[in-house]
């Protein structure tokens, strides 16, 4: 397998951000979900150099190459640096296009010398009650810690002056308070205009006030931001809980190295050369100079200023046609099985499962895994209530779940101070199965109800991450569930798993072996055919088959959103793979598989990626779906992603990112609306 048979996988990520991007650059979105989009790839890229730069940076200090796929490092870092300068001037000019539109339609973007002396008044008074209670300079002279300037905040080096020349030219540091005020403030509306200034101009605006006091009357204020090493550096200290010692790396995280210093590029030079000085801050490619602004996550949480037209068409969590009017879940699962696709269908149903499952008597027990809980977790104080009403509940929190690991070892600490079982965390793995287990004693004997999801048990997340989730009373798929639970607290000793594929023994080889029955089944001039969606394809021996069975003549569709690593089409090679990804209003994040299984198709779901990381150091589960009804759906969900030729690229296609070509005369398909569009008719014609 050569190079370019492959693409390197932090190449391929910057290639999907960049997909991300094309949403923001994408006219035809509403003009404020395209500020969105813009947050969205700014927090993207941000995370990007927190732990992918970071980790390319050690391996360049330390010498080592990319085993994986035997890149080097330092050549691999100049093409990031190319790619996301690129990228940044589409950014920039798409910004100041969608300004310009924004304007068009009477919402203007202001800063602090373009207000008019009404909207001053406006902004001073704002900036005295809320603001300037917030800020805490450092005179730069006085700084005598490197990380003092923390990751994922920004700013303003400031630049302080006397106009008669009586006091030296000084320099400060404050940070722009975002962790408590909204990054936008509105002004009153004038004549039908709406007026948005940002709270680093409202800083601005203010800074005259707070350091005049010191005889300084002349200020210039320049954005600059840190991003620093976001990898978790764990001491092997056997006197420590694990929890300890995931805290202590957890406040080692906030002072990580820097990876990137971006800053206002009309910085005066002396006072850059300060700031080096002061926070260490010397490789070249550590350092990029930009606009005004940074920190454009924030977009993410822009408001909507504009009207509905500004923004995507609402669609509300739609009800299950099985389960809408129906008061018992318990019941409904026993009869058949049910699957939800959030975030068309409602997340709500999962707490009403727990809320009911907590005060049957019949019940005796629920066992739950986490991976990323949301922050004010519903899910949680269900289970927390079923503990109260005398339930064994049993949950594995993984607290490994990165840049969620605080949140999750305060739930851990919740769940055990009100009874529930908290199984320890496994050092080295993660697990990252989705699952829920309810025991319920029926006619004397323990029964199992299962639910078993590609996405987290997080209502947040699950309003705009689209993944599947199935609810079973396959007292078979319940019991595989509980051998993993068991699993979690002995993982020396894997039993034999007869339904689920199971990470990290032998998902990857079980794979292999359905793939090589595709091969077969081509070779034989039998049925053969798969079709797969995941997030991430990058493990090179799957590669490697995956391959094999196209040369085989195994028609192999892929939908990828993320990181691909694989160049398909070429021909005489794998020209029977092709490989497309959705990007939309939501985050496509199920994961399926779907094998021809010589004309009697194998369904799964599942919560791992094809990626070294999850087949060999977390816990994941591929689940079968047996019921023909839901293999149907989860056959349509998968044709209609496949059909979409609005919203899909083609994946590692020359130029890159390519729109799948849309014909004159071809029906319109953008699967994510499409696929509302269908589960609302369900739910309408019962």
């Amino acid at each position: 397998m050569t190079k370019k048979q492959l693409i390197n996988r932090e190449i391929s990520w910057l290639h999907f951000n960049e997909r991300v991007l094309q949403e923001a650059m994408d006219k035809n979105n509403p003009l404020i979900e395209r500020l969105k989009f813009l947050g969205i790839y700014s927090n993207n890229r941000d995370e990007f150099f927190r732990v992918r730069v970071a980790t390319l940076r050690r391996m360049e200090a330390m010498g080592n190459k990319d085993d994986e796929f035997d890149f080097h490092p330092g050549r691999i870092l100049k093409k990031i640096n190319m790619i996301v300068e690129a990228q940044e001037k589409k950014f920039n000019s798409t910004f100041l296009e969608i300004k310009e539109a924004l304007k068009k339609n009477n919402i203007f973007f202001v800063n602090e010398k373009e207000i008019t002396p009404e909207q001053g008044q406006f902004v001073s008074q704002y900036f005295n009650q809320y603001v300037r209670p917030l800020l805490f300079p450092i005179m730069l002279k006085n700084l005598t810690s490197p990380e003092a300037l923390r990751d994922k905040f920004i700013y303003l080096a400031v630049v302080l002056k006397d106009s008669k020349g009586e006091i030296d030219e000084d320099y400060a540091l404050l940070m722009v308070p975002t962790d408590a005020l909204s990054r936008y403030l509105l002004l009153p509306d004038q004549r039908e205009k709406r007026f948005v200034m940002m709270l680093d101009d409202v800083v601005r605006y203010g800074l005259r006030d707070v350091f005049k006091p010191f005889g300084y009357d002349r200020i210039e204020a320049y954005t600059v931001k840190v991003t620093r090493d976001a990898e978790l550096d764990i001491d092997s200290d056997i006197s420590k809980s694990f929890y300890e010692l995931m805290s202590e790396s957890i406040k080692k995280r906030k002072k990580g190295m820097p990876v990137r210093f971006v800053f206002d590029k009309n910085i005066p030079n002396k006072l850059l050369n300060q700031l080096h000085k002061k926070l260490k801050i010397s490789e070249e490619d550590t350092l990029r100079g930009g606009g005004r602004y940074h920190n454009f996550r924030d977009f993410m949480s822009f408001p909507n200023i504009g009207g509905d037209n500004f923004v995507y068409p609402r669609f509300k969590p739609l009800e299950h046609p099985m389960l809408k009017d129906n008061p018992s879940m318990l019941k409904v699962i026993r009869e058949r099985d049910i699957m939800l696709h959030y975030p068309y269908q409602s997340f709500h149903y999962v707490i009403d499962l727990l809320r009911e499952a907590s005060i049957d008597p019949q019940v005796t027990a629920i066992k739950m895994t986490f991976y990323r809980a949301a922050r004010d977790s519903n899910v949680i104080n269900a289970l927390i209530n079923a503990a109260r009403n005398g339930k064994y509940v049993t949950v594995f929190l993984e607290i490994q779940a990165r840049f969620d690991e605080k949140a999750n070892i305060y739930w851990s600490e919740r769940l055990r101070e009100e009874g529930v079982k908290i199984i320890k965390n496994l050092p080295g793995y993660k697990v990252h199965a989705k699952m829920m287990l309810i025991r319920r004693n029926e006619g004397g004997e323990n029964v199992y109800y299962s639910n078993i999801s590609t996405g987290n048990f997080n209502e947040s997340t699950a309003q705009v991450y689209a993944d599947d989730s199935l609810f079973t009373f396959n007292q078979e798929i319940g019991k595989e569930v509980n051998m993993l639970f068991h699993l979690f607290e002995a993982p020396y000793t894997p039993p034999s798993f007869k339904h689920f594929l199971v990470a990290p023994y032998f998902m990857r080889d079980q794979l292999i072996k359905l793939l090589n029955k595709e091969i077969r089944s081509a070779k034989e001039k039998k049925e053969a055919w798969v079709i797969i969606k995941l997030n991430n394809l990058v493990d090179k021996r799957i590669i490697q088959k995956l391959v094999a069975a196209s040369r085989a003549g195994v028609k192999i569709k892929i939908i990828c959103r993320g990181i691909c690593v694989l160049v398909p089409g070429i021909p005489g090679y794998n020209e029977n793979i092709e490989i497309v990804g959705v990007i939309d209003r939501y985050l496509e994040h199920s994961r399926a598989l779907v094998f021809a299984n010589e004309g009697k198709p194998l369904y799964y779901i599942t919560s791992a990626d094809w990626m070294v990381r999850n087949f060999d150091h977390r816990f994941e589960v591929a689940c079968p779906v047996y019921d023909p009804e839901l293999q149907k759906e989860l056959m349509f969900i998968l044709q209609t992603q496949l059909k979409d030729n609005v919203k899909a690229r083609y994946i590692n296609s020359e130029p890159v990112n390519l729109y799948k070509k849309f014909n004159k005369g071809d029906t319109r398909i953008r699967s994510q609306f499409y696929m509302y569009e269908y589960l609302k008719k369900q739910v309408d014609s019962e």
